[in-house]
C-alpha cells in the first residue's frame, strides 16, 4: 500500500519504528564441529560436552543449552521481519492444525497461527492445554480434532507440530492420511535415542511414563505417508537434531535453519519455509527451493558438519531477509 501523502510503502514505514528497536544484529552461533576444534580432549579418553553434542545418542550441550536463551532474540527478529515475511506465499484458505510442545499450550503457537491466519490459511490450535506427553485420551483428542477440522471445512488439514508435537503429527497422520494434506516438523525428535534430549526428565514427569515406553519407536522413524517437511537447527539446545530430520523419499525433505529449539516457532527463517510449503497446490508437493540468495538463509542439510557452508552468516535481519526471499 503506498500513503499518497508521502508516498512511501506503508507496509514498511508503519514498522520502523518497531524495527528500528529491534532489529538488532543477531549473531547464530558456531557449529557443533567449529566449537570442537577449539575445545581441547579431555585426558584419559573422556568426552568434553562438545563431543557428546554431536553423538546422537545424548543429549546437547550444556552450552547449546544455555544458548538457548537466544529464543528471546528470535522473537525479537520476527517482529522486525515481519513486513518481509508478508511477502511470503499466500494460502488458499486450508485449515492448518498446530501441535505445540512439550509443557506448551496453544499459547506458544499463539505468533505462528496469527501469521499464518494473516497469509490466508485456517490456522487452529489443538485445545488441550499443556501438552504432557501421549498420556491417555490425547491421541484420541488430536484424532477427534482432526475430523472437526476436515469436516468443517471440507478439506484436507495440514499438521504442523512443534517438538513433541511434530511427533504427535506424524502419527497423527499415519493413523489418518486421507485427512492429512501435509506434516511439517519444528525441531521434533521423532528418530531420535529416547534421552537424546535435555528434556527426558520432565517428559517423565509430565507424561506419567518412562521415556523409552513408546510403542512402535522404530516405526516412529520411517516417514509418514503424506508428504512431510522436517525443519530443524543443528544449534538445537533441547534434542540432538540429528533425530529432528526426516529420511530421504520422493515426498520428505529436511530444511535446516539457524537458531534455537525454543524459537523455532517464530524464527523468521522457519515461518518462511512454513509458509511457502503450505502454499503449494494440494497434490502438487516439491521439495524446497534453496538456490540462489535463499541458501544464505538455509544451509544444505545433507553437508557433513564440519563444511564451511555451516558458517553462521551474520544478520542485518539476515541480509534483508535475504533480499526478500529472492
Amino acid at each position: 500500500m503506498v500513503s499518497k501523502k508521502s508516498g512511501k510503502d506503508c507496509r514498511f514505514s508503519d514498522n520502523l519504528e518497531l524495527r528500528s528497536e529491534l532489529a538488532l544484529p543477531i549473531k547464530a552461533p558456531r557449529t557443533d564441529a567449529e566449537e570442537m576444534r577449539d575445545i581441547p580432549q579431555q585426558s584419559g579418553g573422556e568426552r568434553s560436552d562438545m563431543d557428546k553434542a554431536v553423538d546422537r545418542s545424548r543429549p546437547p550441550s550444556r552450552l547449546l543449552l544455555a544458548l538457548e536463551v537466544r529464543a528471546i532474540w528470535e522473537l525479537q527478529a520476527f517482529l522486525a521481519a515481519y513486513p518481509l515475511l508478508q511477502r511470503a506465499p499466500r494460502g488458499d484458505g486450508h485449515p492448518v492444525l498446530v501441535l505445540p510442545g512439550l509443557a506448551a499450550s496453544d499459547v506458544s503457537t499463539r505468533p505462528l497461527r496469527t501469521y499464518l491466519r494473516a497469509q490466508g490459511y485456517a490456522a487452529h490450535g489443538w485445545k488441550q492445554g499443556p501438552n504432557h506427553g501421549p498420556r491417555s485420551g490425547v491421541e484420541a483428542g488430536i484424532d477427534a480434532r482432526l475430523v472437526e477440522l476436515a469436516q468443517r471445512y471440507n478439506r484436507k488439514v495440514s499438521l504442523i507440530g512443534w517438538s513433541l508435537g511434530g511427533v504427535l503429527a506424524r502419527e497423527t497422520a499415519r493413523r489418518s492420511p486421507d485427512l492429512v494434506r501435509q506434516v511439517i516438523t519444528l525441531g521434533s525428535p521423532f528418530a531420535n535415542e529416547p534421552k537424546a534430549s535435555n528434556a527426558w526428565r520432565l517428559y517423565e514427569v509430565l507424561s506419567g511414563r518412562r521415556v523409552d515406553d513408546w510403542p512402535d519407536r522404530e516405526a516412529m522413524k520411517l516417514p509418514p505417508p503424506v508428504p512431510s517437511t522436517a525443519i530443524y537447527t543443528r544449534s538445537d539446545g533441547i534434542v540432538a537434531w540429528q533425530g529432528c530430520r526426516e529420511q530421504e523419499s520422493a515426498t520428505t525433505e529436511n530444511i535446516e535453519v539457524e537458531g534455537s529449539h525454543s524459537g523455532l516457532g517464530y524464527n523468521p527463517a522457519a515461518l518462511y519455509a512454513i509458509a511457502d510449503r503450505l502454499a503449494l497446490p494440494e497434490g502438487e508437493w516439491r521439495p524446497f527451493d534453496r538456490s540462489g540468495l535463499r541458501s544464505l538463509l538455509y544451509a544444505d542439510p545433507n553437508r557433513r558438519d564440519g563444511d564451511r557452508e555451516a558458517a553462521p552468516r551474520a544478520d542485518p535481519i539476515a541480509a534483508q531477509f535475504a533480499r526478500h526471499i529472492a
